[in-house]
């Protein structure tokens, strides 16, 4: 039997409301259905009429939750695959806040973070969500990074990124005595932010205005009866045996008036499990692993962020900072191949930091840290990036699917929330928003 799990979250706390519920439960659940009707389909599988469904509890799918019920008024029910919320890439990324600079004018990327980040240091203010504004050094260390670092001063400013600054190097190196570099572009709106306490924060206001999280609950693909879609939701743990061949015969079928789908590093191998959708409006996925290494035994040697100039598929080994100083190194890029649909729709990926990685990371670093220490990294997490571009292939942007790309109602698609989608989350809810049909 399924079960439906909520966890209700007030004042930044866990409060788990854990609620063992037959199928009919979602029937009885007015505030979430628009009709209580049950109706059964074939081989005995139920269909329950509702709202909103998100799919995907990380810190994007939280925000536009919130969005939908506080802002819109709409029923939400969130459907996560895991067993609690923000446990794939929200949780394992650098938590930096953004400022703008690395991305094309008038690009989604580019203008849903400048956006996000003045509305995410807004909510933390106003909220009390923990957070820095530490700011970042780009620097260049070799002749021929200086007129990349010019390039991302001008990038940044045509993307309206404030205060930017170029400094020679020893003016930097004032700022970081044990940095090394020629020349440095300084960002003073980049920071850092607790994401843990942000989803916190707004699942419970999502939740205060009638939003339902279900862990633990995967969809597995979807159909179309006329203009109506119907999500098949499976309970996760019942998917251990799941081929890459077969359609998995769902637990319910739910149908939504919106469906949101931000599962994520799924959501490209989900959408193509939508039948009735066009395959040739989803983007090909690929996908970047990253480790990160922490700095041990040693007092914390920088206060601010410091970036090289970027690199093929990613911002480069840089120094980020948690909110009590201590300083973590990555991420790097390894490619990732051969991940099908299925392994990604259950997050089969590996995750473990090997140890040895950790011989690429000192040479890197010390290039701009050279009095970095033998044996100073110790491993520390791994993350992926559902990338939209593969090795080599330059940018890609965000993409946001409404209906006027792939032709079904009430469907809006998420693919390639990769950086800097943390700090655009809340820009990215309200992007959303405009693809919504009104009620």
């Amino acid at each position: 039997m399924m079960k439906l799990v909520s966890n209700s979250i007030r004042n930044y706390h866990y409060h788990y409301a854990e609620i063992g519920l037959r199928l009919g439960w979602l029937s009885r659940k007015k505030n979430h259905m628009s009709t209580t009707t049950v109706v059964t389909a074939g081989k005995g599988i139920e269909k329950e009429r509702v709202d909103c469904v998100v799919i995907g509890a990380g810190v994007v799918g939280i925000s536009i939750a919130r969005h939908l019920s506080l802002k819109l008024g709409r029923n939400v029910l969130v459907i996560e695959s895991g067993s609690t919320f923000g446990t794939v890439t929200s949780s394992r990324n650098s938590q930096v806040i953004h400022a703008g600079i690395y991305y094309p004018p008038n690009s989604l990327k580019a203008c849903l973070c400048v956006r996000g980040r003045r509305l995410l240091y807004d909510y933390c203010k106003e909220h009390g969500i923990p957070h820095k504004q530490t700011g970042k050094l780009i620097i260049a260390s070799r002749n021929e990074e200086v007129s990349k670092l010019n390039y991302l001063l001008h990038r940044g400013n045509e993307n309206g990124v404030e205060g930017l600054k170029m400094m020679e190097g020893s003016e930097a190196m004032a700022m970081e005595p044990e940095l090394q570099c020629l020349r440095a572009l300084w960002s003073p709106t980049s920071g850092i932010i607790d994401s843990h306490s942000l989803m916190l924060s707004q699942m419970g206001e999502a939740e205060s205005h009638g939003t339902m999280f279900c862990y633990n609950n995967t969809v597995v693909g979807a159909h179309l009866e006329g203009n109506q879609m119907c999500l098949h939701i499976s309970e996760t743990e019942s998917l251990q045996n799941w081929d890459t061949k077969s359609q998995w015969p769902p637990d319910i079928v739910l149908l939504p008036k919106l469906v949101v789908n931000s599962s994520g590093l799924s959501s490209a191998s989900l959408a193509r499990r939508f039948s009735g959708i066009n395959h040739g409006v989803i983007p090909q996925s690929y996908y970047a692993r990253g480790c990160y290494f922490s700095l041990s035994n040693t007092v914390p040697p920088f206060k601010h962020l410091i970036y090289p100039i970027p690199e093929d598929g990613g911002l480069g080994v840089h120094v980020t900072l948690d909110l009590d100083g201590q300083v973590k190194f990555g991420p790097d890029v390894e490619w990732l191949n051969e991940i099908d649909d299925i392994s990604s729709i259950q997050n089969k990926f590996d995750y473990t930091v090997c140890a040895d990685r950790a011989k690429k990371f000192y040479p890197e670093i010390r290039k701009y840290y050279p009095s970095l220490k033998d044996g100073s990294l110790q491993p520390g997490y791994a993350g992926i990036r559902p990338k939209l571009s593969g090795p080599g292939e330059g940018f890609a942007d965000f993409i946001i699917q409404g209906e006027e790309f792939h032709g079904i109602p009430g469907l809006v698609n998420l693919f390639g929330i990769e950086s800097p989608g943390l700090t655009a989350s809340m820009a990215i809810a309200e992007h959303v928003a405009t693809k919504v049909p009104r009620i």
